[in-house]
């Protein structure tokens, strides 16, 4: 039973407002008494569905282009590098400035074409291309893929034929390479170049 005086609003009781002697009336409080029980936790949100949580088939790891990944470091890309780097630091056993720039400007102009035509070469052979396929692929993709490395590789070869050791060269380019492995995969990933047919009748005649 609410208390004699009491108000009714939305089924609630509201105490009237008293004021206490000597009290100013803005220190008076109202006073909430709620006839309705507290109310029940939400229920809990619903699972997610395995669809949801497991990948697709296309966002899955790609087993056979990480061997051909492997393969090509393992097989090319590191030894190459140690013998690059042995080279240069014969020809150029300084590390002063003049010669540091002597060595990057030789690793744009013979290594990094050489380096990056065997890749897309090696890459595209292992996929099934053919070699006309492969070569209208270096025209497509070999001359903007040296106009990023001479953007990218300048600044990290001067720190690495300037401040390491030649033994611990190879080891400082692979790492700066990741990023760049990142960048000549997907390039590697292009779709075929468009062959041109006429062009390798008239070699073939």
């Amino acid at each position: 039973m609410a208390p004699a005086g009491a108000l009714h609003a939305g089924g609630r009781h509201l105490l009237p407002l008293r004021r206490s002697p000597g009290a100013p009336w803005s220190h008076v409080r109202s006073h909430l008494i709620s006839s309705k029980p507290p109310s029940a936790p939400p229920p809990p949100p619903p699972p997610v569905p395995p669809s949801m949580i497991t990948l697709g088939s296309e966002d899955s790891l790609d087993l056979v282009r990480t061997l051909r990944m492997a393969s090509y470091g393992l097989l090319i890309s590191g030894p190459s590098l140690h013998i690059w780097f042995n080279f240069v630091s014969k020809m150029f056993p300084k590390k002063d400035v003049v010669n540091t720039l002597k060595k990057m400007f030789l690793g744009q102009a013979v290594y990094g074409p050489i380096i990056n035509s065997v890749f897309f070469s090696y890459n595209a052979g292992l996929q099934g291309e053919t070699i006309p396929e492969i070569i209208a692929r270096l025209k497509r993709d070999l001359i903007p893929t040296i106009k990023s490395g001479l953007i990218y590789w300048p600044l990290c070869d001067f720190i690495t034929f300037k401040f390491i050791p030649v033994h611990l060269q190879p080891l400082v380019s692979n790492s700066f390479s990741f990023l760049w492995t990142i960048y000549i995969t997907y390039m590697a990933s292009l779709k075929k170049a468009d062959v041109d047919v006429d062009e390798f009748i008239v070699r073939a005649e």
